[in-house]
């Protein structure tokens, strides 16, 4: 059985590594099984959005902390020796709190996300979740987030690129192991976004449409994960099936016992 402070080691490593890592998000213990026993995968990862969805409650930290750590802790139950990073939003009003009581589930990472808050409070929250985890005694691997990007607006591009790159330079100063930039970003931003905070260090989201996964091997992007759009795929391959049963139909021809 592999310690938890492995799985964190581990986890680091395959930030680390020149191979972009790729992780594909599960949201409950079946999901978790379905993509544990894929071939290929090295780590999970949980999305909020998702989890949340999934219990009936709307996303930004609306469903209650017990909750979110129970689901990540059933996640990581059926993960065995898998990495499991976690989706912990904001916080929940206790960044340091939150991240012990993920670490304590058995998660060894996770996303915080700054809500483009004041940028001394949210290098705060970076600070409270570094020294939870430096309690702890693993390597754990906090994914700083920025909403720069989906929060942008009508504002010029440049200056958002700015300060996604300003405030990455604050969380990686205060601890953080990477830096997140969720948003729908073209080959030159993720280029500059490298440039200036270093190779492996960025992670993105693959959307629809955003660049290859090849580009971003190519330069120099840590990690891809997927959010909520995981869950999309499973909701809309659902809804398919209503529709076709409801139009006379039946089960897809390639459709697969994975339960």
């Amino acid at each position: 059985m592999v310690s938890i402070a492995e799985k964190a080691t581990r986890l680091q490593e395959l930030h680390a590594a020149p191979e972009l890592l790729l992780v594909v998000n599960v949201w409950d213990a079946i999901t978790a099984k379905v993509v544990a026993e894929t071939p290929g995968t090295q780590a999970l990862a949980t999305p909020s959005h998702g989890i949340a969805a999934a219990r009936g409650y709307p996303d930004g930290e609306v469903i209650p902390r017990d909750e979110m750590i129970a689901e990540v802790a059933l996640i990581v139950r059926v993960a065995g020796d898998l990495p499991v990073t976690a989706d912990l939003e904001a916080g929940y009003g206790d960044p340091g709190g939150t991240v012990a009581r993920a670490i304590e589930a058995g998660a060894v990472g996770c996303n915080l996300e700054d809500q483009m808050k004041p940028l001394d409070e949210s290098v705060k929250a970076v600070e409270a979740a570094v020294a939870a985890a430096q309690s702890a005694g693993i390597d754990f691997v906090l994914n700083a987030r920025t909403d720069a990007f989906l929060r942008a607006g009508d504002r010029d591009p440049e200056e958002v690129l700015a300060e996604a790159i300003t405030r990455g330079r604050a969380y990686l100063d205060a601890g953080a192991s990477n830096f997140f930039v969720p948003g729908k970003l073209d080959e030159a931003q993720v280029a500059k976004l490298v440039e200036a905070l270093g190779e492996r260090k960025v992670n993105l989201i693959g959307v629809p449409g955003s660049i290859p996964l090849a580009t971003a091997q190519k330069l120099g992007v840590s990690r891809v994960s997927y959010g909520p759009f995981s869950q999309n795929v499973a909701l809309t391959a659902l809804a398919k099936l209503a529709e076709d049963v409801y139009a006379g139909g039946g089960l897809p021809a390639d459709m697969r016992k994975l339960n």
